[in-house]
């Protein structure tokens, strides 16, 4: 401490937007993180990892007029203009753009990292969260597309997501669409971040932001609204639409590659996973940079929560950084806002502790001997958290209790003797006398249950 500095007391608070996580929220956040990765590298992706803080140049212009806005961009201590990365998939061009002469094509890679963005906070929508990403660089057919879907439906299996629906659409049909209703093309881009707000908003806030912003007559907005909202079951509703957008060939291009891609998924990922795959004319993606394929997902009932994972093909953004064409489509989990909504409807497990025990002390003599039974069971696999101080058992229950603990393990004398520790439920206030390769085994079958 510096002599003569007074120490002034600073209020504890956070930023809105950000939070804290305490073990208990922190905890089924890495187990689910964990259980992402593992869907990841089961599909043959490499992890990637890219800096927090990139050139602003790097950024700007990639996301829109409305994307540019929620950049945390400033000066920093070296005169650099620099922002913080909005998502994970622009300086994933970037690095093509720098590592293109060796990176081995197609490249499949997936990051799990944090993302800043200065939006106004709103339930399960936060400033800064965690994004994880799935993507394919250099291939062109839509076989990549169904592909990166799988990949997105298998994370929400694996993580046991019940009621789920993966939204699918094509920006080719939106600008066909767009065509027919007589959008001029340097207005298309604005009518479709107002079509991306359908789901936070409705329908006649998009009606009157359309009307505000582009001008387009009553008459305009009802043939979009009409197309737009065409449920689409199967592939008949598909080929309805695409007589009705006849005069269109970008529409046309889009139907096509949407039938392809529905195809490939029927076949390859099937119902029986749980979730499912509908088309929705109304999925708009508001950023400038898709091309093609687009989805959302959304948990069915729970539509409030947005869009916990979406993605789609963006195939002319690695061309700004490779200076030549180079096909990209992705996926991204929004792990902060699906925790929230999981949390919120009392469906991540309740398990607070990291460890599976709680090793109780008898007495501060003790600790050496009981570190070494611990780590012994470590070594079999259990985890254990052994006590600090010594004191009263039932106090130490208590603590064990607080913790989250279900179980206490306890060694006096005669235990250590005989090789056995005691197993105490603190929940049924049983105990059982057990050899420490039966304990392990115990609070493995237990832990499974």
């Amino acid at each position: 401490m510096v002599m003569g500095c007074t120490m002034v007391r600073v209020e504890p608070k956070i930023l809105k937007g950000f939070r804290d996580y305490l073990p208990e929220l922190e905890g089924p956040r890495q187990r689910m993180l964990t259980q992402v990765k593992g869907a990841f590298e089961r599909f043959g992706y490499g992890p990637l990892q890219t800096p927090a803080l990139e050139y602003s140049e790097i950024l700007v212009g990639k996301y829109g007029d409305e994307g540019d806005k929620l950049l945390y961009r400033f000066m920093d201590n070296g005169e650099r203009d620099v922002a913080l990365r909005y998502d994970l998939t622009v300086p994933l061009a970037r690095v093509v753009g720098m590592y293109s002469g060796s990176l081995v094509m197609p490249f499949r890679r997936y990051q799990i990292a944090p993302v800043w963005r200065a939006e106004k906070p709103a339930k399960g929508r936060f400033r800064e969260f965690m994004q994880c990403d799935a993507d394919v660089v250099g291939e062109p057919s839509v076989r990549a597309d169904a592909e990166i879907m799988m990949v997105g439906l298998s994370v929400l299996a694996s993580l046991a997501v019940p009621g789920y629906v993966m939204r699918v659409n094509d920006r080719r049909i939106l600008d066909g669409v767009l065509d027919v209703v007589g959008v001029p093309a340097a207005q298309r881009i604005v009518v479709l971040r107002s079509v991306d707000k359908l789901p936070k908003v409705g329908a006649d806030a998009v009606r009157k932001e359309i009307i505000e912003t582009v001008g387009l007559a009553d008459t305009a907005i009802d043939k979009l609204f009409s197309l737009l909202f065409r449920e689409v079951k199967g592939d008949a509703d598909l080929v309805t639409l695409g007589s009705e957008l006849a005069e269109s060939a970008v529409a046309q291009a889009g139907i096509a590659g949407l039938r392809e891609l529905l195809s490939i998924i029927e076949v390859g990922w099937g119902s029986e996973h749980g979730g499912q795959v509908a088309v929705d004319l109304t999925i708009a993606r508001g950023l400038d940079y898709y091309t093609s394929t687009i989805y959302e997902t959304f948990l069915v009932g729970h539509e409030s929560y947005g869009s916990v994972m979406s993605g789609g093909r963006y195939d002319g953004l690695m061309d700004m950084f490779s200076g030549k064409p180079t096909p990209a489509v992705g996926i991204s989990l929004g792990v902060d806002r699906l925790l929230s909504a999981l949390t919120d409807l009392g469906l991540v497990p309740a398990k607070k502790t990291s460890a599976d025990v709680f090793f109780c002390l008898f007495d501060a003599a003790d600790y050496p001997a009981i570190t070494r039974v611990a780590n012994q069971l470590r070594a079999l696999g259990v985890g254990v958290e052994v006590a600090l101080a010594g004191g009263k058992l039932g106090k130490q229950f208590q603590l064990a209790a607080r913790k989250g603990y279900r179980w206490a393990l306890l060694q006096g004398s005669d235990e250590r003797a005989k090789g056995d520790v005691v197993l105490k439920d603190l929940t049924a206030g049983t105990q059982e006398v057990l050899s420490l390769a039966d304990a392990a085994s115990w609070v493995g079958r237990l832990e499974a249950e």
